[in-house]
């Protein structure tokens, strides 16, 4: 059985609203005001019976796996952040600050299995939907501070091997003629 997040108006002596405590323009904010959640539970909804435990709300899930992908988390990771960060929760659709897992991270494994391949392209396409001109720009920026790059760490072999080798040549410019070359002393790097 679908979920439903219920809207709850009434003031809760021992609760904070997470409108209390947090920034309002905060960009995790505005994002989640921007997201067609209704659209996204109409689309999921007949993945679910009518019948047997409530499940978990499509936002709170479907919020995280988003928020999963963003920061790049694992599932139980990000599970627990959940916990810590009241901009998440909000982004959830929780409206008072929570201290407990929202539920099992195993969860992930089975909302994915439920959504299949199309409901993870929806997914894609609703974070594609909130930067329509996406689609059409000529252009793309890409950082490429972010890629691997394949640059080794130096270690203290390799920059003795360096220096060996650069005295080695600085020697034979020079006309000097070294009794030992040292390069089959020298350890070598990997």
């Amino acid at each position: 059985m679908l979920g439903k997040i219920k809207p709850n108006n009434q003031q809760n002596l021992f609760k904070t609203r997470l409108t209390d405590l947090i920034n309002l323009g905060h960009p995790l904010v505005k994002l989640a005001d921007e997201v067609a959640w209704d659209k996204m539970e109409f689309e999921f909804q007949n993945l679910y019976s009518e019948q047997g435990r409530p499940s978990i709300p499509i936002r709170k899930i479907a919020g995280l796996l988003l928020l999963k992908e963003m920061f790049e988390e694992s599932d139980e990771s990000v599970v627990e952040r959940w916990i810590e960060n009241a901009y998440w929760q909000y982004f959830t659709g929780e409206e008072f600050f929570q201290t407990k897992q929202p539920f099992d991270p195993s969860e992930f494994v089975h909302f994915r299995k439920r959504l299949k391949e199309e409901g993870l392209e929806f997914l894609l396409s609703q974070s594609v939907a909130l930067h329509p001109k996406a689609k059409s720009e000529k252009e793309v920026q890409i950082d490429p501070t972010v890629q691997e790059k394949n640059i080794t760490f130096p270690t203290d072999a390799k920059l003795a091997k360096k220096v060996i080798d650069n005295c080695a040549k600085i020697a034979e410019f020079e006309g000097i003629k070294q009794r030992q070359a040292y390069k089959r002393v020298a350890k070598q790097p990997n």
